[in-house]
């Protein structure tokens, strides 16, 4: 995921992304086109302890200088669409681990991405709220279009992809839809 989001560079080839070839771009256009372009959901959500589930939403708004009102709104109307707008005062350590993770997806949804990168999104779950999480990776997808690049071990998370590429030792090894 590092690479394709273009964290890390890699030795040989490019990665085209939207038509816009990100392994020829300055540091400072990749992370503008990252801003623009892409959200993050992480296997250990990443959530900032200091932040409440709200501010941990806006702050991605914030940083991409959204008037504050605007970055609060949006932030609680995906707060909503996550099942936990009553949870929006709530520190990182007060939340469920499901709690979090909708969090997290609320987070990368907030700059309306057209790709979200999700490393093991169901990874730190129980079983329960990985079928929850998998089913809102579902709808996310048909109600906004938005693209979900996931990396999983989970056989049952690669089963909602409509394309999945199977990886061994750094290469796409089957392609399957």
């Amino acid at each position: 995921l590092n690479l394709l989001a273009g964290l890390d560079v890699p030795t040989s080839g490019t990665i085209v992304i939207d038509g816009q070839e990100i392994t020829k771009m300055s540091e400072e256009e990749k992370a503008k086109f990252r801003a623009k372009n892409m959200g993050f959901i992480f296997q250990f959500f990443n959530l900032i302890p200091v932040l409440t589930a709200v501010e941990n939403v806006e702050l991605p708004l914030l940083l991409n200088k959204v008037p504050v009102v605007d970055a609060r709104k949006r932030a609680l109307e995906l707060l909503e669409l996550m099942g936990i707008s009553h949870r929006k005062d709530a520190y990182p350590s007060q939340l469920s681990g499901g709690e979090q993770q909708r969090v997290s997806i609320a987070r990368a949804l907030s700059t309306t991405p057209k790709i979200i990168w999700a490393d093991e999104p169901t990874g730190a779950l129980d079983v329960k709220n990985g079928e929850q999480i998998k089913k809102l990776i579902i709808e996310l997808n048909r109600e906004f279009g938005t693209t979900f690049v996931i990396v999983t071990h989970d056989q049952s998370v690669a089963q909602i992809a409509n394309r999945i590429m199977r990886m061994e030792n750094g290469r796409i090894v089957e392609v399957i839809g």
